[in-house]
């Protein structure tokens, strides 16, 4: 990359940063519990609105790996959200009715709270409905890796979203409330992704799996990315660009590697295809708050008149992160 590029993405970061300094007026503290964050503590940032149900086996799965302190942005929730969140001891809340979308769907909100309780700490970002996979994440807590890539001096941690799903229709099985998500959404694509790479920003961009056949295709190239950069050793100067699927300085994206060896990778589990996927996509179409005029989600309205089942031959049912390795979907990389 030139100078002059170069020069032109600092100069975009400094201004996102200073969006995010100005963005901070929007969020109105619930319960600050920053002070208890220790010195090695791994954090996650989040923002969610309306999602009491998921909440419960969010932070068993979550607690369970090894996060110390989550700080979560609510957005105008009216479920019970907020309550629910407050109540939680490891939990830094704030709350916005500002617009979404305007945020930059959130990431402004995030970028702040980054920079003001991150740095230099192991910062995962993640949605309600991603489940961060790892290599050894059924034995090595999450602080293992972080060790691991301290000791590698390694900076960020790339993760491909998976998108799960159950096998019939989306709506057959309720979801109750504290079940594992993926008693129901069993089965993922094996196959079926393309990649290719970002010249600007220097990250890769997958698209794919379920919602692209499904959802998009007739137009693939507007499927949603599934590429990630959810796990940053966080600094304050760092800034995410496009929720996470890319950051700024440009180096932290390079999270594959270009030589023809295998850099070490997770993957997020996404389990978005519950039965309340129709309920909370017509809440979002109906806001209007997400990426190119919520085409996203008017695709997942047109399609969902249909009553989609998403399984096909290249669905296989999930078992662990070994599988995902073997297909190409994650690596190991050299951590033994």
């Amino acid at each position: 990359m030139g100078a002059i590029s170069s020069y032109r993405l600092r100069l975009q970061r400094k201004r996102w940063l200073a969006r995010a300094l100005r963005k901070r007026r929007e969020l109105m503290t619930i319960a600050d519990r920053t002070a208890e964050i220790r010195r090695g503590d791994i954090l996650v940032f989040t923002t969610l609105r309306n999602e009491r149900i998921r909440l419960p086996y969010f932070f068993d799965y979550y607690r369970a790996l090894g996060i110390d302190h989550f700080l979560m942005v609510d957005n105008g929730s009216d479920d019970g959200t907020r309550e629910y969140l407050q109540n939680q001891p490891d939990v830094s809340l704030w709350r916005t009715d500002s617009s979404y979308k305007r945020a930059r769907f959130g990431v402004d909100w995030l970028n702040w709270l980054q920079r003001r309780y991150a740095h230099g700490h192991w910062s995962l970002t993640v949605d309600v409905d991603e489940f961060f996979v790892y290599p050894f994440c059924d034995t090595r807590p999450i602080g293992a890796l972080t060790d691991w890539l301290d000791a590698s001096s390694i900076k960020s941690f790339g993760a491909m979203l998976v998108d799960m799903y159950p096998r019939g229709a989306l709506d057959a099985v309720p979801y109750r409330e504290g079940q594992d998500p993926f008693e129901i959404a069993q089965y993922f694509d094996n196959g079926n992704y393309t990649i290719r790479r970002n010249a600007r920003f220097g990250n890769l961009w997958i698209q794919g799996g379920p919602r692209a056949r499904a959802f998009f295709r007739d137009r693939p190239e507007r499927a949603p990315a599934l590429n990630k950069v959810p796990l940053v050793k966080w600094h304050r100067a760092y800034a995410y660009v496009s929720s996470t699927h890319m950051l700024l300085p440009r180096g932290l994206n390079q999270v594959y590697d270009e030589w023809g060896g295998e850099k070490a990778s997770g993957a997020l589990l996404h389990a978005k295809f519950l039965d309340t996927f129709s309920v909370k996509s017509a809440e979002e179409l109906e806001r209007r708050q997400h990426y190119a005029n919520s085409h996203e989600y008017k695709a997942y309205h047109a399609g969902l008149r249909d009553h989609p089942e998403l399984w096909c031959k290249w669905s296989e049912k999930y078992i662990n992160w070994r599988q995902l390795e073997i297909l190409g979907l994650m690596s190991k990389g050299n951590w033994a």
